[in-house]
């Protein structure tokens, strides 16, 4: 078994490709990946360090599969583990709902005990408000991916996240950038 979780939900395949990359530049060996749609609690429960992967679909919605799952992420007990979380928007399409997905969700995991890492510069996004940023901060509370309006800064953003997320997690492994 991986030393990561990583769970995410996808849509129109966008999350997925992102959590796949992850996996890659972390390792393979490092992280095992698994659609929200087909997970469970008992997944969660192996892990001590997760990484949460989720879209936000227009005016601040969580993605379906997400939404589904819901009622269970609240339920699970995130004590003792640290959790870094990840997600896609549109900031220039609806600017004033800019990852709030990823704020929910981060609400969800720290009110049931996790430790949060990846907190991610507001530098370079042009959005209105975002429940990611955290209050009189320029940080959201996980990397924020736009493959509408900036897919060309993903690789590079994706790159120097999983450099953060590989000291935060103090991973023994090597990295493997993406090209």
């Amino acid at each position: 078994m991986a030393q990561i979780g990583l769970f995410f939900g996808s849509d129109e395949g966008n999350t997925e490709s992102v959590a796949y990359k992850i996996q890659e530049c972390l390792g393979a060996d490092v992280v095992d990946v698994y659609d929200i749609a087909d997970a469970t609690q008992i997944e969660f429960a192996s892990y001590e360090k997760i990484i949460l992967g989720i879209s936000t679909w227009d005016f601040g919605q969580i993605q379906s599969d997400w939404e589904e799952f819901w009622p269970d992420v609240s339920e699970i007990d995130f004590s003792g583990k640290t959790v870094a979380l990840f997600g896609l928007g549109d900031q220039f399409g609806y600017g004033d709902y800019f990852i709030d997905a990823v704020g929910m969700l981060h609400d969800v995991v720290v009110a049931n005990g996790a430790a949060i890492v990846g907190h991610w510069s507001t530098e370079g996004y042009e959005f209105e408000a975002s429940k990611a940023q955290i209050s009189d901060s320029d940080t959201f509370v996980g990397l924020a991916i736009d493959e509408d309006q900036q897919e060309h800064m993903t690789t590079e953003r994706l790159n120097r996240w999983c450099e953060q997320i590989h000291k935060e997690f103090e991973l023994d492994s090597s990295l493997s950038p993406l090209s």
